[in-house]
């Protein structure tokens, strides 16, 4: 049986979204307007989500109680 290959993240999901998200909206930005810029838009938009989501699932009215 192989063994997979594992590694720490140096940053966290968050901080790793946030730099993508940034990064395809410049990319977005120098496109035109046309399918590839509205892929990409869309896909800054579900990043986004995910972020929101994440904040929303750690906020401290969700934890388990104590």
């Amino acid at each position: 049986m192989l063994k997979r290959r594992r590694f720490k993240q140096q940053l966290t999901l968050q901080d790793r979204l946030s730099a993508w998200v940034k990064q395809v909206q410049e990319q977005a930005s120098k496109l035109a307007p046309g399918p590839e810029r509205d892929a990409l838009l869309k896909k800054v938009r579900q990043a986004d989500v995910a972020s929101h989501l994440h904040d929303w699932a750690k906020s401290p009215g969700l934890q388990p109680p104590k």
